[in-house]
């Protein structure tokens, strides 16, 4: 797998996160997941699925494309 996506989408999702002032634990709260998943997915280390990309993006109100705008 390559891994080199992960770390870009994590870096991205954190962007987003700190954009919208949230902190891990509120966000890992409004997606239902824990918080240290949130910190694993923001340092490339866990493949998210496409539910919770989805979810991630509805809560930061952004477009799930935006998520991949890392190019």
């Amino acid at each position: 797998m390559n891994t080199k996506i992960l770390v870009k989408l994590g870096k991205k999702l954190k962007e987003i996160r700190l954009e919208n002032k949230l902190t891990q634990e509120v966000l890992a709260e409004k997606v239902g997941i824990h918080p240290t998943y949130v910190g694993k997915l923001e340092k490339g280390k866990n493949n998210p699925s496409v539910m919770l990309l989805y979810k991630f993006a509805k809560v930061n109100n952004v477009n799930l494309k935006d998520l991949f705008d890392f190019e």
